[in-house]
């Protein structure tokens, strides 16, 4: 797998160009992430970052940099090795910062062994906009386990934990009121345990499986 991000101009035609160059080179692109650059040197251009299966990159890269519309290319790491596997933390702030505490303490001690785990959180408030979010992990690259941290949640968050599992995501809920704890892979009562749970299962240097442990209450 290679890596590779370019700096562009913003104009129509850029990806196109971008992807049938890395096509005739018979690569695959696996990812792709593009977004403008709204500060520093380069304000106003697109970066584009791409994980793509080719044999000869070298080549690859002189082409896109003859590209008219490509500033500058470069091979960097890929996301995975730099920010790795990712924990994802819903719900209300109090609840939210608690959660992250277990996980960002637990996640230290197996990032320092050679792991790589990331803590993403965002506190929410609304049945709409926290299924909104639930529904949003599985569309989230590397995105491993999910935690809900909060005092009631059900409705339409319910069903997107349904749906999230159904994709292989599972997913952590604090003892809370409403539905979302019965549709849950496990229910923890202590918020910072709760963190401490998900990265062990994510971890490779731990013994924790959550599936042993599905349905349970602590």
């Amino acid at each position: 797998m290679e890596v590779i991000n370019l700096i562009c101009k913003d104009e129509p035609g850029v990806l196109r160009d971008v992807s049938g160059t890395v096509a005739k080179h018979n690569g695959n692109i696996k990812y792709v992430q593009l977004f403008i650059i709204e500060r520093g040197t380069h304000k106003g251009n697109a970066s584009i970052y791409m994980e793509i299966d080719v044999e000869e990159v070298a080549t690859l890269i002189s082409d896109l940099n003859s590209l008219d519309s490509v500033l500058e290319v470069e091979t960097t790491p890929s996301f995975r090795d730099i920010y790795g596997s990712r924990v994802i933390i819903v719900g209300g702030g109090a609840q939210v910062a608690q959660v992250a505490m277990g996980a960002i303490n637990e996640a230290d001690r197996h990032n320092i062994r050679g792991e790589r785990i990331s803590i993403d959180t965002i506190p929410l408030v609304g049945e709409d906009s926290l299924a909104d979010s639930v529904a949003a992990v599985s569309r989230l690259p590397r995105a491993e386990i999910l935690i809900l941290a909060g005092s009631l949640m059900g409705g339409r968050i319910t069903k997107e934990v349904e749906k999230l599992r159904d994709a292989g995501i599972p997913v952590i809920s604090l003892n809370m009121a409403g539905s979302v704890p019965d549709a849950a892979d496990l229910v923890v009562t202590d918020p910072i345990q709760a963190g401490t749970f998900a990265v062990m299962h994510v971890a490779k240097t731990a013994e924790f499986d959550l599936k042993r442990v599905k349905g349970r209450r602590f």
